[in-house]
C-alpha cells in the first residue's frame, strides 16, 4: 500500500512540475495561480494543497532538488581542468538538465527565476575560484571578466540546448561545452596585458 501511495504522490508531483513548466513559458511565477495550475494538469486544488502551500513552494522544491543534484555532481567530480575532471562534471550537469528539460527550459527562459540562475553561477564560481587562481596567479584582477564570459556563454549554450537540442545527447553537449571552456581558458592565459599607456 505504501509503494502505491508513493507512486501516486510521485505521479502527482510530476504532473504539477510539468504543468508549472508549461505555464512559466507564458508568464512569471508571480502571475501563476493555484487554480490555473490545477486546471492545467486536471487535478483538484485539495490535492495540490496536500503537497504544497502555494506555487512558490512548489518551485522551491524543484529548484532545491536541481541544486542538490549539482552539488552532488561537484562532490563526485571536483572541478579541475588539469585532470579533465571538468568534462565528467559537465557531463553530469547536462544529464541533470536532460532529466529536467521542461522545467529547466522554463527556469532559464524569459519568465524564469533569475535568483536561481545566480545561485548556480555562485556555486560554480565558488568551486572553481581556487583552481583558477592557482593556474593564473598573475591574472587575478582580470578573473572577473573571464568568469563573466564563461558563465554567460555557458548559460546561453544551456538555454539553446534545452530549447532546441533535444536531438543532441547530454554527452555531446557536455563535450562541446568543455571544448569551448578550454579554448576560452587558453585565450585568457595567452591574452597580453593591457598596454600601460591605456590604463
Amino acid at each position: 500500500m505504501q509503494k502505491k501511495t508513493d507512486r501516486r504522490v510521485r505521479k502527482t508531483k510530476s504532473q504539477l512540475r510539468m504543468g508549472l513548466a508549461r505555464l512559466m513559458k507564458e508568464k512569471s511565477i508571480g502571475e501563476i495561480t493555484v487554480r490555473e495550475l490545477v486546471d492545467e494538469v486536471d487535478i483538484n486544488r485539495s490535492t495540490f494543497y496536500l503537497h504544497y502551500s502555494d506555487i512558490p513552494s512548489l518551485l522551491r522544491e524543484i529548484e532545491d532538488g536541481m541544486m542538490d543534484e549539482m552539488k552532488r555532481a561537484i562532490r563526485e567530480h571536483p572541478i579541475d581542468i588539469r585532470e579533465n575532471k571538468m568534462l565528467y562534471f559537465i557531463q553530469d550537469i547536462f544529464q541533470v538538465l536532460a532529466a529536467n528539460r521542461e522545467i529547466g527550459c522554463a527556469l532559464v527562459g524569459p519568465h524564469g527565476d533569475i535568483g536561481f540562475i545566480r545561485q548556480i553561477e555562485q556555486l560554480l564560481e565558488e568551486n572553481s575560484r581556487d583552481m583558477l587562481a592557482e593556474m593564473f596567479p598573475e591574472k587575478l584582477e582580470e578573473m572577473k571578466y573571464f568568469y563573466s564570459f564563461c558563465l554567460n556563454g555557458c548559460l546561453g549554450f544551456v538555454k539553446t540546448w534545452l530549447e532546441d537540442g533535444a536531438d543532441k545527447s547530454p554527452e555531446y553537449a557536455a563535450r562541446l561545452t568543455f571544448q569551448m571552456v578550454v579554448s576560452s581558458m587558453k585565450a585568457f592565459y595567452e591574452t597580453a596585458e593591457e598596454p600601460s599607456e591605456n590604463r
